[in-house]
């Protein structure tokens, strides 16, 4: 299977470059007109000539954003055939890959996938007089300007901000100051090397509650590698998981219809009238399509369908830094309901066939098992050989049983392939 839970991402190699060669060339055999951007790793600008290398040879006309993050891309989009961003998210260094957009910035939906993937069995190769063509374009000031057009402070607050090296670096800094927010910037140039690891979890991001507290910020807020993704931190230097940022959106904005993923809180179901999809941004946006007036994951993708349908961080970091200004945030949390919600995650050589062992119709959705004061999830993850355990009880002792049966499960089906 090509595609995973968010695009197409593999370690970097050869195989990879001429991946990109052929998909570009499968996306302009459906798009006369691309736009095409990159995040910040070093392999980011080979993967991204190979691609429109593809693009043109098949005829189309590509417009070229650079170095932006990927919601400025799908911001973009919005004006041409389709959109292509290159970049591994939140992986590792080594990795990098494809995800395609649709003009309302949402990813390729599984028939797009499968369209695209049926495209690769062919030839796309235009005529020598029929060749396409390459324009640059300022998405970013487009998009930037978009987002000041919807929010603003109440009054001045101070905020850190780390990029982690990614493409927010070359929007959301200037973003925030021209909304009136002190910037406290840390990681945020484009070097293609990242200084922290690119997945905002409170276990790579130690050094932000002293810095919060001592320099005494509103908020901070947190990127991933092609800011899709927002986490945060309040005024106290406490890490916002993203259940409750989910809440906290919701509670702002007065969104009452929340599309949400299977490994997200049953807390949420408290505040809003809510939809479960599979884990994978692409899953939400589709769902979001038919109903609902918000969506995200807990992982850090928030997405705004009165905007785009594509996770935005970057908008998702103004916002915060618009609600910082006008409410106590830390006030906000402590009233939320809470349940215990436990995360863990296993590198395995097979994990595809364990999770089939489990009994899942498709390794990525994996298997849940829930009653009525708790529920566990085994899922593959879609970007990494990873396996994720997510455990959750109306107390701490039913999270932890539900976690040691997550595990048993895996045991069981370990055992069974051996």
């Amino acid at each position: 299977m090509l595609f995973g839970s968010s695009g197409i991402r593999q370690e970097f190699g050869p195989e990879l470059v001429s991946l990109a060669l052929r998909v570009g060339a499968a996306i302009a055999d459906n798009a006369s007109e691309v736009v095409i951007g990159r995040d910040t790793r070093t392999t980011s600008e080979l993967l991204e000539h190979a691609a429109v290398a593809g693009m043109l040879s098949a005829g189309a006309t590509v417009y070229s954003c650079g170095i932006a993050p990927t919601p400025t891309v799908a911001h973009a989009t919005g004006r041409v055939d389709a959109g292509c961003m290159i970049t591994a998210s939140h992986n590792p260094e080594s990795y990098n890959g494809l995800k395609l957009l649709n003009p309302d910035g949402s990813s390729f939906t599984l028939r797009q996938q499968a369209e695209i993937e049926d495209a690769l069995k062919g030839s796309h190769w235009a005529g020598w007089d029929e060749q396409g063509h390459t324009s640059p374009i300022d998405a970013v000031d487009a998009h930037r300007e978009a987002i000041l057009d919807r929010v603003s402070l109440c009054r001045p607050i101070t905020a850190v901000l780390d990029c982690g090296n990614g493409a927010g670096s070359v929007i959301t800094p200037d973003l925030l100051a021209s909304m009136g927010v002190k910037v406290i910037g840390l990681n945020c140039n484009v070097a293609g090397r990242f200084a922290r690891p690119s997945e905002p979890l409170a276990a790579n991001l130690p050094y932000i509650p002293e810095i919060v507290r001592k320099r005494e910020a509103t908020c901070a807020v947190i990127h991933d590698g092609d800011a899709d993704r927002m986490m945060a931190f309040d005024e106290r230097g406490r890490y916002i998981e993203g259940d409750q940022l989910l809440m906290l959106f919701a509670k702002y904005l007065d969104r009452k219809r929340v599309v949400t993923t299977v490994d997200a809180s049953m807390a949420i179901e408290e505040v809003a009238e809510v939809r479960r999809t599979p884990v994978g941004d692409s899953f939400v946006s589709e769902e979001l399509l038919a109903w609902g007036d918000f969506g995200g994951e807990a992982s850090g993708s928030w997405i705004f369908p009165e905007y785009s349908y594509c996770p935005d961080g970057v908008y998702a970091a103004a916002l915060l830094c618009e609600i910082a200004s006008e409410w106590s945030i830390a006030e906000e949390l402590d009233k939320m309901p809470r349940y215990t919600l436990l995360r863990e995650s296993y590198r395995i050589d097979a994990p595809r066939e364990i999770m089939t062992a489990l009994g899942a119709d498709e390794p990525t959705h994996g298997v849940r098992f829930e009653d009525e004061e708790g529920w566990y999830l085994i899922r593959a993850s879609g970007t990494e050989p990873k396996i994720r355990i997510t455990a959750e009880g109306k107390t701490p002792a039913k999270a932890k049983e539900m976690l040691d049966a997550g595990h048993a499960a895996l045991e069981r089906a370990k055992r069974s392939l051996e």
